[in-house]
């Protein structure tokens, strides 16, 4: 691999949205459980609900500052390493990531204060309305991201002049044909990656002994959302593939290994493979019949256009592609199992017994975050050598900087975010590891008592509250 300053400038915003992505995924999945939790205090006045939200609100609330300082980076990078690509983009790009700030991230900065501070100092209402508001403002922000990076996989409604992109349908710009797919199956990592997260937090409690009322609140209600969503986030990835392939056909044929059609054969499915970019085959295949065809045709004997039938200058780095998919299926399939071993356990009532079953949620618990990471590289990586799908070269899109510059760069970002970013993931580790502390009545509700909350402290106060117990 040649390093050069594109190389480089491709691995330095690979690098920095690899991190920033985990921390919007995870402030979407728990804003919506935080209002969940909320919702059911208030209807039932059930203890548990108001502990756990008092917990969870914590993690929000360091994981949403991480992804707020991630975020600025991501977008100033537009400028300093991708100015081409804002020269002629811009102006579609520009106003949809102003259109996010406008109003989702002003309606979530304007309710955060009063989720995480008001829960004593305001009425129940308008505590509850704030959080639903956090929890919305993190979906429109999810909504308005996703039309801008969707756009530039199947863009719509633009014309160039002056060797300039131009906007003259917004609508179109916005619903482009990939944006509804996109959108729905990031949703649902995020719930399921936030869902593996609250079972990992209960299984690790209960596998250490603590089978309090919340611990086992947490894992009923993860493996409710695991039952439900992994299945549905199967059928979403198989319309966003037929998708794909009827707008990007060389990413798919890149993703399944996929080379060229025998006249009257079926495309088998390889389960397992090396694609070979140089040779044009994949090496050591593991193939099933038919499968190809049936999943992606919906039809026993169906072709689709194989890496051949493009330019090689066209075609994505399949051996990537290829294996990041299959991540993202395998921990997909696994998901599916975990929530399926959780429906059976409940139904037999040994949800809060089966070590086995908790040994499993803790061993998933980072498995949403990889797979949602590894979805990502498979959609950007397999969009190459486009950065705007057939408008714009990825190469004609970078900054005239040196390799020198670039490295540089790269290598301050690597110990800056790992020092910054590692701190605030060990600091997460620790609230979860304190797990949910019981609060007085008298300190219960929304209004009850004008003292602030302090999210921040939590994990030392979970901790002088473990060694006061254990005392």
């Amino acid at each position: 691999m040649d390093l050069d300053a594109l190389m480089l400038s491709r691995i330095q915003f690979g690098f920095t949205i690899s991190f920033h992505i985990i921390f919007p995924a995870i402030t979407i999945g728990l804003a919506s459980y935080l209002a969940v939790l909320e919702a059911c205090w208030l209807r039932t006045s059930n203890a548990v609900y108001r502990d756990l939200y008092h917990f969870w609100v914590k993690v929000f609330a360091v994981n949403f500052g991480m992804g707020v300082v991630s975020g600025v980076v991501m977008a100033y990078q537009f400028g300093t390493n991708w100015s081409r690509f804002s020269d002629f983009a811009g102006s579609i790009t520009g106003p949809l990531l102003a259109y996010e700030v406008l109003t989702a991230f002003f309606l979530e900065a304007g309710f955060l204060g009063v989720m995480l501070f008001g829960w004593k100092r305001v009425g129940p209402g308008l505590h509850f309305f704030s959080t639903v508001m956090v929890a919305l403002g993190t979906l429109i922000s999810a909504t308005w991201i996703l039309a801008s990076n969707s756009w530039m996989h199947t863009p719509q409604g633009y014309e160039i002049i002056n060797n300039q992109v131009v906007p003259v349908d917004w609508v179109a710009v916005i619903l482009n044909p990939s944006f509804p797919y996109r959108l729905v199956h990031m949703t649902l990592a995020a719930y399921l990656a936030t869902a593996l997260m609250v079972a990992a937090s209960a299984g690790w409690h209960l596998l250490r002994g603590n089978d309090s009322a919340a611990v086992r609140k947490m894992l009923s209600m993860a493996m409710w959302m695991l039952l439900l969503v992994a299945p549905l986030q199967a059928v979403v990835g198989d319309f966003h593939g037929l998708n794909t392939l009827k707008h990007q056909p060389a990413k798919i044929a890149a993703i399944e290994g996929h080379w060229e059609n025998k006249p009257g054969e079926a495309v088998p499915l390889t389960l397992i493979g090396w694609p070979d970019m140089k040779e044009e085959r994949t090496r050591f295949a593991v193939d099933i019949p038919h499968l190809g065809s049936l999943i992606l045709t919906h039809s026993w004997d169906g072709q689709f256009k194989g890496l051949k039938e493009f330019a090689p200058e066209d075609r994505p780095n399949a051996t990537v592609v290829f294996w990041t998919f299959r991540i993202m299926v395998g921990l997909g399939l696994l998901m599916i199992a975990l929530g399926l071993w959780g429906a059976w356990a409940r139904w037999r009532g040994t949800l809060y017994r089966q070590r086995g079953l908790h040994r499993f949620a803790l061993g998933m618990g980072a498995a949403g975050l990889v797979a949602l990471l590894a979805g990502w590289y498979t959609t950007e990586i397999g969009r190459q050598p486009w950065i705007i799908h057939g408008l714009m070269r990825t190469a004609d899109a970078v900054t005239p900087h040196s390799a020198g510059e670039v490295g540089l760069a790269l290598a301050l970002f690597i110990v800056v975010y790992f020092i910054l970013f590692g701190a605030g993931i060990v600091y997460i580790l620790r609230l979860i590891r304190t797990g949910p502390q019981s609060h007085e009545p008298q300190e219960g509700g929304p209004g009850e008592r004008r003292t602030p909350a302090r999210p921040m402290s939590a994990a030392e106060e979970g901790k002088r509250s473990n060694d006061t117990a254990r005392g």
